[in-house]
């Protein structure tokens, strides 16, 4: 069998690819930074979301199909875009990674420091909760992608069984009064956690050359690929927001300002006795199976983009590179799970994800010219309001941040 005829067998390998790549540990926050608005405003936001980011995945192939050499995003917006464009992918990538391993590391400090509690009666110092599994990490990325690889299925396999369990042991305990409640105006503020929560943009490259640049494939993987997160946000939203009241000691409004994730509230609120082991189990594969990916990728890039060897000294300028700023923020601010998935959504998915993959379709077809196999509809139109929204929500987060808005 040819290479070619074997792409539509590569069909389902690619959507579990962006559906993976898709669900990591936004999914957790979700619910808290949704919840205060209701059930059906969340969902329409996510809705929303997905409908947004899907359109500008759609961008990025369109771009990636038109160079005759394909490369990552970095490399698209120079070749379209030109060095300043280059430089503010390279900025936006580097802060979307950042504020990830920040909130990833801040989240596992939480829930470390919760489960050696129980273990040993008193609160451990945050430290002390975070170090062995940088450590462990370290390790892992020192061992290679083979390694990482290994524990990372054996992870995701732990996600999947838990995840199912929860949601079988939540959904008999929705109260659908619960889910009736609606505030509108907390929309806004929670767009940008929402859209951290459906990036896979970065990996559109390798499934160009993984599908053979096949269109109809590559469609078919980005819809249905990022339409199995949309259903599994959907459904947790009905597990937590139909368990957790609107208001009280373990509530929505509580939890987003205590910084506390959608698990931490289920495993406090529900009368199970298995559910809290079973919720911070679903909440640490998630972390982990993120933390993994993202710290492969910050890892990589710190080593190309300042020209780092991977070798014994420079090995660990890069682990000091990758965790130690992340590190100093997630142990300085109090709610920085929340605040750097927030900052991650506005000013680095929706920056690198959004806004410049709009840009560079604009470039390639007006400007230059580029033949590419497949075009995203709506014209011009179409572009101009993927512009408009991306700076719209950029501007929102900036006028939440310094106080204008509340």
């Amino acid at each position: 069998m040819s290479e070619h005829k074997s792409v539509p067998n590569r069909l389902i390998g690619a959507i579990l690819l962006i559906s993976g790549t898709t669900i990591g540990a936004g999914v957790l926050a979700l619910p808290v930074a949704t919840g205060r608005a209701g059930f059906v405003p969340s969902i329409l936001s996510m809705l929303f979301c997905w409908l947004y980011l899907t359109y500008s995945a759609f961008c990025i192939l369109e771009v990636n199909l038109s160079l005759k050499t394909q490369g990552n995003l970095i490399s698209m917006a120079s070749q379209t875009l030109g060095k300043y464009g280059k430089a503010v992918s390279w900025v936006a990538y580097l802060f979307l990674l950042y504020s990830l391993n920040t909130a990833y590391i801040a989240v596992s400090t939480a829930i470390f420091q919760g489960v050696l509690e129980k273990i040993v009666g008193y609160q451990v110092a945050h430290i002390f909760c975070i170090l062995p599994l940088l450590l462990a990490f370290s390790l892992l990325l020192r061992q290679g992608m083979k390694m990482v690889d290994e524990i990372n299925r054996f992870l995701m396999v732990g996600l999947v069984i838990s995840f199912v369990l929860l949601l079988t042991l939540s959904f008999p305990e929705v109260r659908l009064e619960n889910l009736k409640t609606a505030n509108y105006s907390f929309m806004i503020s929670s767009l940008s956690t929402i859209v951290t929560a459906f990036g896979f943009h970065i990996i559109i490259p390798s499934l160009v050359t993984y599908l053979h640049g096949n269109v109809k494939q590559l469609r078919k993987a980005i819809w249905i690929g990022s339409g199995i997160p949309l259903i599994a946000y959907i459904l947790w939203q009905i597990a937590i927001l139909g368990v957790v009241p609107q208001s009280g000691s373990f509530s929505i409004e509580n939890a987003y300002l205590k910084g506390w994730n959608g698990t931490d509230l289920i495993a406090e609120i529900s009368s199970l006795p298995h559910t809290p082991w079973i919720a911070q189990s679903f909440a640490l594969f998630v972390i982990l199976t993120s933390f993994i990916g993202v710290s492969v990728s910050l890892f990589d890039f710190l080593a190309d983009g300042l020209k780092i060897e991977k070798q014994a000294r420079g090995k660990w300028k890069l682990f000091f590179f990758t965790f130690v700023p992340p590190l100093y923020f997630a142990l300085s601010y109090p709610r920085a799970f929340f605040l750097a998935l927030e900052y991650a959504g506005a000013f680095g998915v929706v920056t690198l994800l959004a806004l410049i993959p709009a840009l560079m379709v604009y470039r390639a077809r007006y400007v230059l010219h580029l033949h590419s196999p497949y075009h995203v509809r709506g014209g011009k139109i179409g572009l101009l309001l993927l512009i408009v929204v991306s700076l719209t929500i950029i501007v929102c987060e900036l006028l939440l941040k310094i106080g204008v808005v509340q």
